[in-house]
């Protein structure tokens, strides 16, 4: 029974840290190879390549004047520097197994490129941490408003078995080597699992049913898709919310992942809030709720 409580544990605090169900899998058997295979997809927000008018088409004696550049449009949600999410992870009816935190903590240029810093950690609470004895950080560097990834950083401490990893995302595998960090060679716009949080925050739902990304968990890439199925009030420690609800499904090499399933509360203010996370899983259905935001 130990194993079997330790394996949901390890699945439920991943769980939170992707916003899906996608970093569980960091905790089974995963690949180590950096470097995976599929067809590249198209996002659901990306916008149409601009059509020709009739009136373009048609010649001109005059000169054609130089096409007059747009500021780029404003994104819709960007995250706040100094925000800060609590959440508690229930375990079937044992509550407040482990404490989940993710953070905001600041933009700044990694590799050249302008990132923004987010930062997840993990604990184990109450008699549930003799059990499994977890204490588990990861440091996401993420790409202005896309939340492509940039770095990804996991620093693991379960059972007193500590793993130290470091990985800049790259699509070509040409960018100089950095001293205690390796290149994962991934597809053109992956996120890691906390950038690919930021980014479903970023989605206008009302207007948008479904995206679609590639995420890389830092061991194996994977084919992530994300649509609302509908809205929900949610009563969770931080307060009563309406919210968007979020199916998540995961795909392996083109295979959906047929052994979980994840539903996800995004608040409808400004924020976008996530404020809960349901997991039905082989063994147990977990709970992740929002106890506490602050700025």
């Amino acid at each position: 029974m130990g194993g079997r409580i330790s394996i949901i544990l390890a699945i439920v605090v991943a769980v939170l840290l992707a916003g899906a169900g996608f970093l569980w899998l960091h905790f089974r058997a995963g690949s180590s190879q950096p470097v995976v295979a599929f067809t590249p997809i198209t996002h659901a927000t990306e916008s149409p390549k601009d059509v020709p008018s009739e009136e373009a088409k048609t010649p001109s004696a005059r000169p054609a004047e130089p096409p007059v550049k747009k500021a780029p449009a404003e994104p819709l949600f960007s995250p706040k520097q100094g925000e800060v999410l609590q959440f508690s992870a229930s375990l079937a009816k044992v509550s407040n197994v482990a404490s989940l935190r993710l953070e905001v903590l600041d933009k700044k240029e990694m590799h050249g490129k302008p990132a923004w810093h987010f930062q997840a950690t993990a604990k184990t609470q109450n008699a549930m941490r003799l059990i499994f004895e977890l204490d588990d950080r990861f440091d996401s560097f993420s790409e202005g408003n896309s939340f492509t990834g940039i770095q990804y950083e996991m620093r693991l401490n379960e059972r007193g078995q500590k793993v130290q990893s470091v990985q800049r995302l790259t699509t070509t595998g040409k960018e100089p080597s950095v001293p205690g960090t390796s290149s994962a060679v991934v597809l053109p716009g992956t996120r890691d699992p906390l950038g690919m949080m930021q980014y479903l925050r970023s989605i206008n739902w009302d207007q948008t049913r479904e995206v679609k990304s590639p995420v890389f968990d830092g061991r194996k890439l994977y084919d992530v898709r994300a649509r609302i199925i509908g809205t929900s009030e949610v009563v969770v420690p931080a307060g009563r919310y309406t919210a968007a609800t979020i199916e998540i499904r995961v795909f392996d090499n083109g295979s959906e992942m047929k052994d979980a399933h994840f539903t996800l509360y995004l608040a409808n203010d400004q924020a976008r809030t996530p404020v809960l996370l349901l997991a039905v899983l082989p063994f147990a259905d977990a709970r992740v709720e929002l106890q506490e935001k602050s700025e």
